[in-house]
């Protein structure tokens, strides 16, 4: 190991400087074939998730102050055999949680020494960024810091073989300078069949410097077909959910509740087909009569009960029926998991606008049958340690660290917010504005004792790498959960700015046309999960 100088002083405390634990220690996940086994094989080079890191550097060590601080580690306590492959860097505002990869060659010939250095960046004589220069046939997967300006040894960090790596793209800005940006790292290919591995390093890039990105690759996995020799099975699915699956809270005000697609086929809802709409087909409470397959061509669709009474009783949906679906797939080839866990709510309800300090209903604006709404859960496949969330937002959504999640009752199971009638979901409880802080959409969500538990009412509603599992006839219903909608949004914004008597209200609600979400103004009822672009992809 090299020389990396003396430590900086800290002159004050950051969150980094506290490691994450999550509230309460991992359980002992039910045996299998090398789900959290601590090592991946890729196609004879082994990799393995250090956790363990030694400070080289930070931000806030310079003159002046940032808005945003970062700190550089190099990966410590490295197992016997494996070697490094880039450094790690996180912002200084959470605990440290995170993880970089490190390879070990089984093959012989994955791994090599670089034959030269390149400067990348440098600071305050006290940073230093190198770029490995890999030999012919192979690429560079990670940088190296030291707090010297000597160039580090050749062993000190290792190149990867071609064949085992794949193309990266800049993730999430960690920190800007006038001189340079860093950023995050994952593969610029993503999906459930991707192979691109995410190596948990970082990018330096300078504004307008593309050549950065051709200069680093992210790893990719040549074992892809033997999925079942790191993805969990089903006992360590269900061990999955059980340990970190969320609680979602209803706002008190909340009309519009979720329920099993069981419950909805049950209480009336309807299969209508063009041409015959006066000749509605019930459907049966596993979906078996729906169209299987083709595409969404208009030419199917669900709607409610006729009757206006079992109507408005249907859409308010059955929280005591309540139940998630999960699409278990493999990410980041396959070194993660992701649980996505939708529910459905039979009905969205109307919107809500903010004008400054007036609250202005929507009309019908909004308003949809049938809602499927998800979030989905990243598990490392080396250990089982849960490290982000995606909470889907209408058209969009957000990941967020397990770090910033709030946790349920000292467990590891943490809460999640449905907004009042719109059902996007988030971290947090509060306000969320689709706008400007003068005009803007409503996405309330509070704390009540209306609450579903994933735990205790799921089905694995499809795990492609799982022979066992077997979907339901609905999951492969590719039509539409809703009717058409008899409503313009335009027209609904006329009537509004006709019912306001001050100007300035009036005048500014014609800019909410801009904010309104597309499937609220969209004239097709929604499509079910498998549909979304995200069953197959990644999240974002």
């Amino acid at each position: 190991m090299g020389n990396l100088g003396s430590k900086s002083e800290e002159t004050q405390a950051f969150p980094i400087d506290t490691k994450f634990k999550l509230p309460s220690p991992l359980p002992s996940w039910p045996p299998g074939e090398g789900f959290a086994s601590g090592i991946i094989d890729l196609g004879g080079l082994e990799v393995c998730q250090v956790t363990s890191f030694n400070k080289i550097w930070s931000t806030s060590d310079q003159d002046g102050s940032d808005d945003t601080n970062v700190t550089f580690f190099e990966p410590s306590s490295i197992p016997d055999g494996f070697s490094m492959l880039g450094c790690y860097c996180q912002s200084n505002d959470s605990p440290l949680f995170g993880w970089v990869l490190a390879g070990k060659d089984v093959s012989g010939q994955t791994l090599a020494e670089p034959v030269d250095y390149t400067l990348v960046w440098s600071r305050n004589n006290s940073c230093y960024v190198w770029l490995p220069t890999p030999p012919e046939g192979y690429k560079s997967v990670g940088y190296i810091i030291t707090n010297l300006p000597e160039k580090p040894s050749p062993d000190r960090i290792w190149c990867v073989r071609v064949d085992l790596t794949d193309e990266l793209e800049a993730d999430a800005l960690l920190w800007s300078s006038n001189d340079v940006n860093v950023h995050g790292t994952r593969p610029k290919v993503r999906g459930r069949e991707a192979q691109g591995v995410s190596v948990g390093t970082f990018l330096i890039s300078k504004d307008g410097d593309d050549v950065s990105l051709s200069s680093l690759s992210c790893l990719k996995n040549n074992n892809f077909t033997n999925l079942t020799s790191c993805m969990p099975n089903l006992d360590q699915i269900d061990a999955l959910i059980q340990e970190y699956s969320p609680r979602f809270y209803f706002h008190p005000k909340e009309a519009y509740f979720l329920a099993s697609t069981k419950w909805y086929f049950e209480n009336g809802v309807q299969l209508y087909h063009t041409g015959d709409e006066s000749n509605p087909i019930p459907v049966e409470p596993t979906g078996s009569n729906l169209p299987q397959g083709g595409s969404n061509d208009g030419t199917y669709w669900l709607d409610l009960p006729v009757d206006e009474t079992e109507r408005e009783r249907v859409k308010k949906g059955d929280l005591k029926s309540g139940e998630a679906y999960v699409h278990v797939k493999p990410m980041l080839g396959a070194t993660f998991t992701d649980l996505a866990i939708w529910v459905f709510y039979p009905f969205n309800g109307p919107s809500t606008a903010k004008l400054g300090l007036v609250d202005i209903p929507l009309g019908r604006i909004g308003e949809h049958i049938g809602d499927w709404e998800h979030v989905t859960l990243r598990v490392s496949n080396f250990n089982g340690l849960l490290y982000r969330v995606y909470f889907a937002q209408h058209s969009g959504g957000v990941w967020v660290d397990t770090t910033s999640l709030e946790f349920l009752d000292a467990s590891n199971n943490f809460a999640a917010y449905p907004s009042l009638n719109g059902h996007a979901t988030y971290s947090v409880p509060g306000l969320v504005l689709q706008g400007n802080d003068v005009v803007g959409i409503r996405n309330d969500t509070a704390k009540s004792t209306n609450f579903f538990n994933v735990k205790g009412r799921y089905s694995i509603m499809a795990a492609e790498y799982i022979n066992d599992v077997t979907e339901l006839p609905w999951v492969n219903f590719s039509r539409k959960w809703g009717p058409k909608i008899t409503y313009e949004t335009g027209a609904e914004i006329e009537k509004l700015q006709n019912s306001l008597t001050t100007g300035s209200i009036g005048s500014s609600i014609s800019s909410l046309l801009s904010l309104i979400p597309r499937e609220f103004s969209s004239e097709d009822g929604p499509t079910g999960p498998k549909m979304k672009v995200d069953w197959d992809g990644d999240e974002r």
